[in-house]
């Protein structure tokens, strides 16, 4: 056993402290910087590409105060102007649902190249002109407007919005593939398993390894709501995550309902798509994030800015969860109930990271740093358990980092629990090739009361040490690629026995999604 690996199980979870210091340096803008001087003519009087009410400059100015009259033309509909003091601003309000005003690149294309003057507006006039840079709002910096800069899962241009959630992706027309048609999107990620050989057993696999359908939308009659409902199709299609989510006022907080994502972990809730090493360290996960029935999430911003946000949890079970909606058991014959609450603050230290985004490098990144602390209580069908969590996740230019531990004290055999894992991204070729490569462990210390009856959860608490390295390569811009991985492996041979036994695996895999 290493050095550290004993320090680990001596200290439990006082051998983790995740200490961190940022400072930045704000530099005063020059004077004499431009700024927008007339908010209705219908020109950029400053040169940043954004013009009257859309212009931050503009904000107090009256030309762009509400006259609290509807807002439901394309000229009332395109104009910067929250009209009808709703909260909601031109198509972001719904209604303007309809207006040409709003047309995206769908419509467009359906109606035959006529769009709405790119022009002022107020001419209201209707032409086929050639796809021209978007306007964007008052806290949208300009830079993501491509189909490319759009489905990288980066903040490409540092403005709190990623991809399809940036207000340039959304409206400018020369971007696809975040206007859908209706108010559903289906997307899809198959992966194949051209080749698996276990080290071992001396075995080959081929095998289609997932195939995942999700269908994201909003709810109907509820503005800024929306659902999403993930799949994997197997010998049984079974639903993985169901999530319904509406706002609580206008200030970004939120209420949802989901099939048990209770918990303070990015891996579990992570699309196929989105994993550095293809499969999440099962370690990290398995004594700490036990499946829930149903759990309840509030959350929102702590700050103007967004910089800083919170979710706090309430979710419950009974019994093993099967994989599908209503799929329980009770192994060995436990009926206990299970259920947890936590919390969660997230700081946004250095640019926004958002924790549905894509670990994945395609192009150069911008610097970002995101710290991340949570608590929980969990009970199970045969543990009581304080949990704690702390994450750190950094990219900047071709690297992306991401460290995460978990910890927890067991309170019916009273042990401490840890759990460990570091990831690192490298993009030595844009657009072509991604290396990745993640280290970690589960230590645990000895039950100090140990229970007669080692029921599944338990059997399951397997000791281990784990590396991994895999290489990505882009076959079709970010949507078509091919992983190779390696994984080496240490781990228990049975439950708190001290016997260890290693295992190696290399991959072969191709991963499509759209």
């Amino acid at each position: 056993m290493t050095l550290f690996s004993s320090i680990l199980r001596a200290l439990g979870p006082a051998a983790f402290v995740f200490t961190f210091f940022t400072a930045a340096a704000a530099t005063a803008a020059p004077e004499g910087v431009a700024k927008e001087t007339v908010c209705d003519d219908g020109k950029d009087n400053d040169g940043d590409l954004v013009y009257d009410c859309g212009d931050n400059d503009c904000k107090k100015d009256p030309a762009c105060a509400s006259d609290g009259q509807p807002e439901n033309t394309p000229e009332r509909c395109g104009d910067w102007i929250d009209n009808d003091a709703d909260g909601y601003t031109d198509c972001e309000d719904d209604d303007c649902n309809g207006s040409t005003a709003c047309y995206g690149s769908w419509d467009i294309e359906m109606s035959g190249g006529a769009v709405p003057d790119s022009g002022p507006a107020g001419t209201g006039a209707t032409t086929t002109v050639p796809p021209q840079p978007t306007v964007v709002a008052e806290d949208d910096n300009f830079g993501e407007n491509t189909n490319v800069l759009c489905s990288d899962g980066i903040d490409n241009d540092d403005d709190g919005r990623v991809d399809c959630e940036d207000i340039g992706c959304r409206l400018d027309t020369q971007v696809t593939i975040c206007q859908p048609s209706g108010d559903f999107r289906l997307s899809l990620v198959g992966r194949i398993e051209a080749l698996g050989y276990n080290f071992e057993d001396e075995t080959y696999t081929t095998e289609f390894e997932s195939l995942q359908l999700r269908v994201l939308g909003q709810m109907p009659f509820i503005q800024n709501s929306f659902f999403l409902i993930s799949s994997r199709v197997e010998k049984t299609p079974r639903v993985t995550f169901a999530l319904f989510q509406v706002p609580l006022g206008k200030k970004g907080h939120y209420l949802n309902i989901n099939s048990g994502g209770g918990g303070l972990s990015l891996g579990p809730i992570q699309s196929v798509h989105k994993r550095l090493l293809v499969e999440q360290p099962f370690y990290l996960y398995n004594a700490f994030e036990q499946g829930n029935g149903a759990a309840m999430e509030f959350g929102g911003p702590l700050d103007k800015k967004s910089k800083f946000l919170y979710r706090a949890f309430a979710a419950g079970g009974s019994g093993r969860f099967a994989g599908n909606i209503g799929g329980t058991f009770f192994p060995d014959g436990n009926t206990r109930y299970t259920w947890s609450v936590g919390g969660q603050i997230w700081a946004n230290v250095i640019g926004y990271y958002n924790r549905w985004d894509n670990p994945f490098l395609y192009t150069k990144s911008p610097m970002t740093l995101a710290v991340v602390g949570g608590v929980k209580y969990d009970q199970r069908a045969q543990e009581r358990y304080p949990g704690w969590n702390a994450q750190t996740i950094f990219r900047y230019w071709r690297f992306h980092f991401q460290g995460e531990y978990y910890g927890k004290r067991e309170l019916e055999f009273r042990n401490f629990q840890n759990a460990y894992n570091v990831q690192l991204g490298f993009l030595p070729w844009e657009k072509r090739l991604l290396l990745a490569a993640d280290f970690g462990q589960y230590l645990a210390t000895d039950f100090e009361d140990p229970p007669e009856d080692i029921q599944i959860d338990l059997r399951r608490q397997l000791q281990s040490t784990q590396w991994r390295t895999a290489a990505h390569v882009y076959l079709w811009r970010n949507v078509f690629f091919a992983s190779a991985v390696y994984q080496n492996r240490r781990e228990e041979t049975a439950f708190n026995e001290g016997e260890f036994a290693n295992s190696q695996e290399a991959r072969l895999l191709f991963t499509y999604r759209w």
